[in-house]
Parts: C-alpha cells; sequence; structure tokens
C-alpha cells in the first residue's frame, strides 16, 4: 500500500461511514475499514486497467440483453430476416456497381446518417470501396436494430449495450484504416509515404505526451496557438477576491454609464471559466461588458490530492455565496443577477433555493445556460452512472483524491467519438494533415480536476437519486426546494447537446413556481453558447411560460415556438437588462489583487 493510499486510507477511516448533504457512502462499513480499504485499492487498480469502466456494469447490461434476446424469438426471427434483407441489397449494389455501362452511379443500398461525413468524400464512390462502405452501414444498421427494442430488458442496459456497440463499430469502421480508406491510400501514393511517416511521429509524440503527462514531443518548445492571457481571457478586469476555492474576477466597465444589478457568473468548475471569454469576438463576457453590465466571474480553483474532502457545500459557501457576499459588500447593490453555466447552472439553482428557503432576497434573477436541475433524462452521460459504475470510479478517485483530467475529457470526447476520436487520428495520423487550431479547442484541451468528496455527491445526490428535483437535497444541513424562487428564470438549451439534452434543461418549467424563458439555440453543448452576433447559420426559439399559465411539452413548444435566425446573446441581453435597473455611474471598483485573469487559470 503505498503513502497516499495509506494517508487515504486514515483520512477516510476519520471520515466515517456517512457525508453531508444526505449522501451516504458505502465504505467503510464499520469495524472493517481495513478491508473496506483493501476492496478500494483493487477496485482502483482495476480501474486503470479499464479507463474507469466498471467491468460489472458491462457483463451487468450484456447479460440482460442476452437473457432477454434469447426470451425473444420473435426478435431473433426478425433480426435473421433484416440480415438476409441486408444481405439481399448489398449483393444488389454489388451487382449494380460491377455492371459497366450503366449510367450515373449505382444507387446506394443504405444512405448514411445525417451527422455520418465519414464516407462523403468521392474517392468512397470507386469500386471496391464503395462496396466496403455500404457493406459497413448495412451492419450498423443491423447492430442498432439488434441491440434496441428488445423486450424486457431496462432502458439504462439497453442504452449501454447499444452505446458500447456503435462505440465498437466506430473503431472498426473501413475509415480508419489505411487499406479500406481510398482517401489515405491517394494521399500515400501522392506522398510517396512520407504522410504516413510524419503523422507516426505526431502520433508517437502524443502517445508519449500522455504517458509522461507533459509537453514533451513535436514542437514542445512551440508556444500554443491559444492561450489565457496572451489571446484568451482578455477582458479587463481585476481579482477582487481570492479564497481557497475560487477567484472572484470583476470586469472593468466598457460603458460611461451600467446597469444598477450586477451580474454575477458562475461557470462550471468542469473546464476553466474562459469559455465564456474566449477570443474578444468570441467572448460573452466582453458582450455583456458592452452592453453596461457590470460583469463578475468565478474562477474555480484547479483542486489536487489535499482537496478530496471539499464538497458540494463548500462549493456553495466558498463559491457561489462568498462571491454573492463580496459583491454585495464592494458595489453596495442590493439585488444582483447570477448565471450559471452548465455544472455551475446546477449549483446556482441549489444556491437559490437555498438563498430562498433562507428569506434572502439579493438575487434578482437566475439564468441557466445548458444547465439541467432535473436528472431523469440526463442523456448519454449516465451510461457512465449507475450503481456500480459510480462505485468503480469513487474508487480510482479515492485512491488518487480527485478524477483525473483524462477521465472525464474521454467521457466527453467517447459521446461523441467520430468527431473527437477518430476523425482526429484519420487527418493528423493518416493525412498528415495539420491539426486544426481554435479558440474553443484550446479551451476544450485545458481541462480540470474534481475533488472525491465533491464529485462523489454530485453523482450519487443529483444523478443518481435526483435529490434535487426531488426535494431531498440539503445545502446547509436542510433540504431545499426549486419551488421556493420566486425571482425569474431564462433557461437556455441547445438542440445538440450531449451533456445537457435541451428537453432535460427544458424540464425547468416543471419545477419551477416562477416566470421562465426558455430558449432553444442551434448547436452544442460548448459551441450553441459560445454564439457571437454576426456568425451565419445560427437560429434559436423564444418563449416565456409564465407562472400561472398552463405547461406546454417541450415537443410541442418546438413545434409551434416562433424560429429566429441569429445569435441568441442578443435576446437574451435585452431581458437581462429589463432584470438589471436603470443606468447610473460604475460602482466603486473594490480591492485589487491582480489583473484578470488571475491565478487560477494558470493553474495545471
Amino acid at each position: 500500500m503505498t503513502r497516499r493510499s495509506l494517508s487515504a486510507s486514515f483520512s477516510l477511516q476519520r471520515q466515517g461511514s456517512g457525508w453531508q448533504g444526505g449522501r451516504q457512502h458505502s465504505y467503510p462499513e464499520s469495524g472493517n475499514d481495513n478491508a473496506a480499504a483493501a476492496d478500494l485499492l483493487l477496485n482502483a487498480a482495476l480501474a486503470r486497467w479499464t479507463a474507469s469502466v466498471s467491468p460489472a456494469a458491462m457483463a451487468v447490461a450484456y447479460a440482460d440483453w442476452l437473457c432477454h434476446l434469447a426470451l425473444s424469438p420473435s426478435k431473433q426471427q426478425h433480426l435473421l430476416l433484416q440480415a438476409a434483407d441486408s444481405g439481399q441489397r448489398w449483393l444488389h449494389y454489388v451487382e449494380q456497381a460491377l455492371r459497366p455501362g450503366l449510367p450515373g452511379e449505382p444507387q446506394p443500398a443504405i444512405e448514411p446518417l445525417a451527422q455520418d461525413r465519414r464516407f462523403e468524400e468521392a474517392a468512397w464512390q470507386r469500386w471496391p470501396f464503395n462496396a466496403i462502405s455500404q457493406g459497413f452501414l448495412l451492419q450498423q444498421q443491423w447492430w442498432h436494430r439488434a441491440t434496441s427494442g428488445v423486450r424486457g430488458v431496462s432502458r439504462h442496459h439497453g442504452e449501454v449495450v447499444t452505446f458500447t456497440v456503435r462505440q465498437m463499430l466506430d473503431w472498426l469502421a473501413p475509415s480508419n484504416f489505411i487499406a479500406t480508406n481510398p482517401v489515405v491510400l491517394d494521399a500515400v501514393l501522392q506522398s510517396g509515404g512520407a504522410c504516413l511517416l510524419n503523422g507516426a511521429q505526431k502520433a508517437a509524440a502524443d502517445i508519449w505526451r500522455g504517458i509522461v503527462g507533459t509537453n514533451a514531443g513535436a514542437n514542445a518548445d512551440a508556444p500554443p496557438a491559444y492561450a489565457p492571457g496572451r489571446n484568451l481571457a482578455l477582458t479587463p478586469g481585476t481579482v477582487v477576491l481570492r479564497n481557497h476555492l475560487i477567484e472572484l474576477i470583476r470586469y472593468a466597465p466598457a460603458t460611461p454609464k451600467v446597469h444598477a444589478a450586477p451580474l454575477l457568473i458562475v461557470p462550471a468548475w468542469i473546464m476553466k471559466y474562459y469559455i465564456l471569454d474566449l477570443s474578444p469576438h468570441n467572448s460573452l463576457v466582453r458582450y455583456l461588458v458592452e452592453q453596461g453590465h457590470t460583469v463578475y466571474i468565478i474562477s474555480w480553483r484547479n483542486p489536487d490530492a489535499e482537496d478530496r474532502e471539499l464538497s458540494m457545500e463548500d462549493y456553495r459557501q466558498q463559491g457561489v455565496m462568498a462571491a454573492l457576499d463580496a459583491i454585495t459588500a464592494q458595489s453596495g447593490a442590493r439585488r444582483i443577477n447570477a448565471a450559471g453555466y452548465c455544472l455551475g447552472g446546477t449549483l446556482l439553482a441549489i444556491a437559490a433555493a437555498a438563498m430562498a428557503r433562507d428569506g434572502d432576497t439579493r438575487l434578482a434573477s437566475v439564468t441557466l445556460l445548458a444547465a439541467q436541475v432535473d436528472f431523469t433524462e440526463p442523456g448519454e452521460l449516465s451510461l457512465f452512472v449507475d450503481e456500480s459504475e459510480v462505485s468503480f470510479l469513487e474508487a480510482g478517485m479515492w485512491e488518487r483524491g480527485y478524477l483525473d483530467t483524462r477521465q472525464m475529457a474521454g467521457a466527453f470526447q467517447l459521446l461523441r467519438s467520430n468527431d473527437l476520436i477518430w476523425s482526429r487520428r484519420l487527418r493528423e495520423y493518416l493525412l498528415n494533415l495539420p491539426t486544426i487550431d481554435s479558440d474553443l479547442m484550446a479551451w476544450n484541451a485545458d481541462a480540470t480536476r474534481m475533488p472525491y468528496r465533491m464529485h462523489s455527491e454530485y453523482l450519487r445526490n443529483l444523478f443518481l437519486r435526483n435529490d434535487l428535483a426531488n426535494g431531498r437535497y440539503q445545502a446547509g444541513g436542510r433540504a431545499v426546494a426549486l419551488t421556493d424562487i420566486e425571482t425569474p428564470f431564462f433557461a437556455v438549451g441547445t438542440l445538440s447537446d450531449h451533456v445537457a439534452p435541451w428537453r432535460s434543461v427544458y424540464k425547468l418549467l416543471l419545477l419551477a413556481d416562477a416566470d421562465v424563458t426558455f430558449l432553444l439555440t442551434s448547436g452544442g453543448h460548448n459551441a450553441g453558447v459560445v454564439s457571437p452576433p454576426g456568425e451565419t447559420g445560427r437560429v434559436y426559439q423564444i418563449a416565456t411560460h409564465y407562472e400561472d399559465t398552463a405547461y406546454i411539452d417541450p415537443d410541442s413548444w418546438h413545434a409551434c415556438v416562433e424560429q429566429h435566425d441569429g445569435s441568441w446573446w442578443p435576446a437574451w441581453a435585452e431581458w437581462l437588462a429589463r432584470q438589471a435597473g436603470p443606468l447610473g455611474d460604475p460602482p466603486p471598483p473594490g480591492p485589487m489583487l491582480g489583473e484578470a485573469p488571475g491565478t487560477y487559470i494558470f493553474q495545471r
């Protein structure tokens, strides 16, 4: 047992069997702490070989699927007929492709999904690659039908099987291999094999960086294309509060007059805060300051093993509440608007509910950006969250004291493996194309850790038990309810969000006893939120559900609400201005503990 493991064991023994906030940990059992520590160490060692995926969870999911498939002869017959039909369609396509003299291209046996761009290059229409790609797409369709719709399989297990089979098929796609990808073969011929040699060097450098955890490798000394303080997070401001968990940044006014109520932004601590202050043209913070708002934002500390006991309650108290107290004291404002992004929005909702319960009336409004308060339908992230998976993940976090950055990044990459894993491998390692740099990609690579206790509480209390939506979540030792919040809400969902699906964000309308303005915009979890005016192809819908009006289900809402072209930022700015009060002189600057973007942003 390592010194770190022994320290974690002693910490766990001191901690006891329960944690605040309603979460009851299964380790250690009374009188059996050493055995519990041994169990955790075993699971932690196994997690390093399985990428923190629980073998037990996978075994149970596949057993559920296989057993019920065996008990469904009609499903088996249907799959056999579909296999025969797919084979016949493929043979017919091959026959057409091999017969010379036919006008036009052979009619495809199957069209790829709208988001599948793997076979869109013209080279895939050549023989035999057209037959290979069509055969793969037909197999992919058959496996989707085989893993879904099996009577008796639990919804979660069915989704796990479907997801893992899809990952396997994405790995085996002909686009990923030199011999079956005509685009790669053409590049090899044109470059004389140099593209493969140079791509292999890139791959080796990336693998080495992953092993040693540094920037060692090719171009290690070259400055990154994007970096905070150089061309990211440039909006002028100062750090006005620093504690163990946060730096609070106040941005300098950009207009002679500002609104009376300042705005506090609570970002998620899964990634760095500057997702909302990217390049100047992509900065939501800069845009808000230019609209006459006094903007404050929380920059979270990147925790390490010493912070293993930080809890969700610590993040509420030392984060949101400490920031509100500082803003009130420094600005003299009696009312404050608050906005939370992703997990930061969930924490803000918890804090707002606790404030309403305790009679704290400082919040003038609450904005939730791609943030969930009900976790019954959290999207594909739920595939990684069940009792077995959480217990397995806890073992790895318990040993280190935190969730490693690569685990979280890997989970998000798997949700979009074609775009974030295999297309990058093809582009950089096989075609030797230059890395595509952008401010958003640079931010995405700047991952953070999460404390063991906080992340475990988050997964168990919110994802597994859905305590916040059910009135069981405790803040300050007492339960909170979203129905206590009387301030108006503004909620933003994004159409292709894999992290916080918009229908899940929409559930706020069922839980709030206040006016809720809901806005649905094009894009995903990050690109949908970073939507500056002037970009083409952006659309959004917006409508207000008043407290005394009848509920409209999300699909009906989506079908009947008018669609607008352009960025959603001006629509929110207009709503926010109504909550922020009249224009007046900027408040006093407050203490200056350093220039923005502060110091916590640079912690690696």
